[in-house]
């Protein structure tokens, strides 16, 4: 185990440098100067080159990089250009949200997802079965945005029962989560049926329905369990995945997430936001396959972690 995690921390933090180098070579490439959004249209010449060379943004980008790279070992993941606050400071702020969000639309995802591909599999060319592939097809297929406003049109604005947006209460999380949790739901649901069918005709399955099991016990539990690891691997992903691709759901419901966060530094061109939550969301997408990839052997012991 622990030459295995040992290998995976390698792994990591190779992807990690793979990943800061990207994101700061695509913001060069942006268009627009973060240090005229800083000094404003009517500031001079001499106060843009001032401000620049106070940011470091005079050097050649190598240069530029090897900076941020000497902060990030010691801690520091920069100041915010217009903010004027540490950016390890703003993401803290707004990781509780962003964490409430992500356990809530897991939550959506498993119970959709789950239920419906247990059904269609155990009713496989059933109209039910035909039924939840469609729905599942156009959960998938639906932008999120459309089912954000309508979700809000119709439960919030028509009918009353959630609030519009903000944040701090279970009815505010309910909307977002939903909207998220669908989509995912789908994915989940035709996974666990694919997986469920293919369970459901091995020998074993056979031999528990021969010595008297239950539907119920045959699906629930000698079925479920072996077509369960598909599943764990995408929650590994949607791990990594809301904690900073929520960006139109939290834009949406005015959600104080980091992908909100996000988004306001890149219409800002705010450089150490943009790349601090790029690799907080690398950080979280590699945690999450490890945890997904620990908690598969304990699922299914045939299952052995190698290096």
């Amino acid at each position: 185990m622990l030459r295995y995690l040992g290998a995976r921390l390698g792994q990591a933090l190779l992807i990690l440098v793979g990943i800061s180098m990207i994101t700061f070579a695509l913001i060069y490439l942006l268009p627009g100067d973060p240090v005229r959004q800083i000094a404003g249209r009517s500031a001079t010449p001499e106060t843009v080159e001032s401000i620049r060379r106070q940011l470091g943004l005079d050097l050649p980008l190598w240069q530029q990089y090897l900076r941020y790279v000497g902060g990030l070992v010691q801690g520091d993941l920069g100041r915010s250009y217009q903010q004027k606050t540490e950016v390890a400071t703003l993401i803290a702020s707004r990781l509780p949200a962003t964490l409430l969000l992500l356990a809530g639309a897991i939550t959506v995802e498993l119970l959709i997802g789950l239920s419906a591909g247990i059904l269609a599999a155990a009713r496989r060319g059933s109209a039910l079965d035909r039924a939840v592939m469609v729905a599942s097809f156009t959960a998938v297929s639906a932008p999120q945005f459309v089912v954000g406003i309508l979700l809000l049109y119709v439960f919030a604005v028509q009918l009353g029962w959630f609030p519009i947006g903000g944040y701090g209460s279970f009815a505010h999380l309910v909307l977002p989560a939903l909207t998220l949790g669908l989509l995912g739901g789908g994915w989940y649901a035709r996974v666990t049926r694919s997986s469920m069918i293919d369970v459901l005709r091995q020998d074993y399955i056979v031999t528990a329905r021969a010595k008297g099991a239950g539907r119920a016990r045959v699906l629930l539990v000698h079925a479920l369990r072996n077509a369960a690891l598909p599943v764990i691997a995408m929650i590994g992903l949607d791990i990594g995945l809301f904690m900073s691709g929520a960006v139109v759901v939290e834009s949406v419901f005015g959600w104080p997430g980091i992908g909100q966060l996000a988004w306001q530094a890149i219409q800002r061109i705010d450089t150490p936001i943009i790349v601090g939550v790029t690799l907080v969301a690398a950080v979280a997408i590699i945690l999450g396959n490890l945890l997904a990839d620990l908690v598969a052997p304990w699922v299914d012991p045939r299952i052995r972690l190698r290096r």
